[in-house]
């Protein structure tokens, strides 16, 4: 799962070109502090250049920008609007998604009946966070994951390629990286490089980007 970041002088559509154009197939719209209109210009630009694709594409932190833009679903924070709230808002043929920190989102997760997915972490320090979670590494994220049940997890933060084998051994369906897509060489060259480390990982078979 590939997300879009603040901060890099390329905007968010224009993100998600490159990384669709790179191979991922599935994008997320990771925007802060962005006026509403704008959140919503950049969401239908990234949406559009998705379903060119064939690509997943979801929306950070709002169930509103999310329909705005027709996005195929959202993904919540611990802080942001309800689950089943967003559940019963984007109907049952978009996604929900949410993030797990601890034992106890995981077991409120597994509970939840409404979740598609989870992003569990952070395996380590990330910037890109702000009121970032203690850090779990590979065994903390693996002691969640088997709380979730069937519930499909990814693991998040400051995921680097040298991390998928381990990453891909705790029952992860897999990861979701941002700064490590853009970091020491070209997006096309990170993104393969993480895809191919996660083909490599001795697991089940590759899910998604």
């Amino acid at each position: 799962m590939c997300l879009t970041l603040d901060g890099t002088g390329v905007s968010h559509g224009d993100q998600a070109a490159v990384l669709c154009a790179a191979g991922a197939r599935w994008v997320q719209l990771r925007m802060k502090d962005a006026d509403m209109a704008t959140w919503v210009y950049q969401a239908k630009a990234a949406a559009r250049v998705c379903r060119e694709h064939g690509a997943v594409f979801v929306v950070n932190d709002s169930v509103e920008v999310a329909l705005e833009s027709g996005a195929d679903g959202v993904h919540l924070g611990r802080l942001d609007a309800q689950w089943p709230d967003a559940r019963r808002a984007l109907g049952a043929d978009r996604l929900v998604g949410g993030t797990v920190n601890n034992a106890a989102d995981a077991r409120l997760a597994a509970a939840s009946g409404c979740l598609d997915y989870v992003g569990v972490g952070p395996h380590r320090f990330t910037s890109t966070k702000k009121s970032l979670a203690p850090v779990l590494g590979a065994e903390g994220i693996r002691s969640l994951v088997a709380l979730l049940g069937a519930l499909p997890a990814w693991a998040i933060g400051g995921v680097e390629p040298a991390d998928l084998a381990a990453l891909r051994a705790t029952g992860v369906a897999g990861v979701a990286v941002s700064s490590g897509l853009t970091r020491g060489g070209t997006v096309r060259d990170n993104v393969g490089r993480y895809l191919a480390a996660w083909q490599g990982s001795p697991a089940k078979e590759l899910v998604l980007s």
